[in-house]
């Protein structure tokens, strides 16, 4: 099925925001930290049951989604016309939001899997030798921040297909241009041969 522009924004932009809003939202639900009860030479870490870790990978998925859509939504042959990827990469300003989108994607992976992966191992690790221990929780700010980020990214996808779609009209009327310039040359062409072999008959 042939998909259009504004459909892959869409896809994009929805995918963006769901990985924002299960960031926010893990976020949000992280616990301070755990409740610790002390044992024979160990502290054992209480946490209460909350949704951090799944929403945070759910975040991510949905930002590596937005990621892959947008990148398919510059490059996909809409309407069966394929464009090089050297004629975008021609436009600077297109070549600046494409590298920012990568980058912002990255980020927000790194900021989203970091506390994510960390508050899972502070739930599966929670007896500690450490009578000192506090049963700490991944770092608070990091989930929110990465959700931002992971929402940034996708914006920056969708002026990245912006300008790719400005770039792929200025490609097919460069074609179209030089197509007409060939044609005219051949006619020109034949002409002349015409021409000449009407004056080579008269004489």
């Amino acid at each position: 099925m042939a998909v259009s522009i504004k459909q892959m924004a869409l896809i994009v932009a929805t995918f963006g925001v769901l990985s924002f809003i299960f960031g926010v939202i893990a976020e949000n639900k992280k616990p301070a930290s755990g409740t610790p009860i002390t044992g024979k030479g160990v502290v054992i870490c209480k946490y209460p049951s909350d949704p951090t870790v799944v929403l945070g990978y759910l975040s991510v998925s949905f930002l590596a989604a937005t990621t892959a859509s947008g990148y398919l939504s510059l490059f996909y042959p809409y309407k069966g016309q394929s464009v090089p990827q050297a004629a975008l990469f021609r436009s600077n300003t297109f070549l600046v939001f494409f590298n920012l989108a990568m980058g912002l994607a990255g980020l927000a992976a790194t900021f989203l899997l970091w506390p994510t992966v960390t508050e899972q191992l502070h739930i599966a690790r929670n007896v500690h030798h450490n009578q000192q221990t506090e049963c700490p929780t991944a770092k608070t700010g990091l989930l929110g921040g990465g959700a931002f980020l992971s929402l940034d990214a996708s914006l920056f996808w969708l002026i990245a297909l912006m300008l790719a779609n400005n770039a792929r009209e200025d490609y097919f009327e460069e074609v179209k241009s030089a197509s007409k310039v060939e044609d005219a040359h051949v006619i020109s062409t034949d002409c002349d041969e015409g021409d000449g072999a009407l004056k080579q008959s008269g004489a």
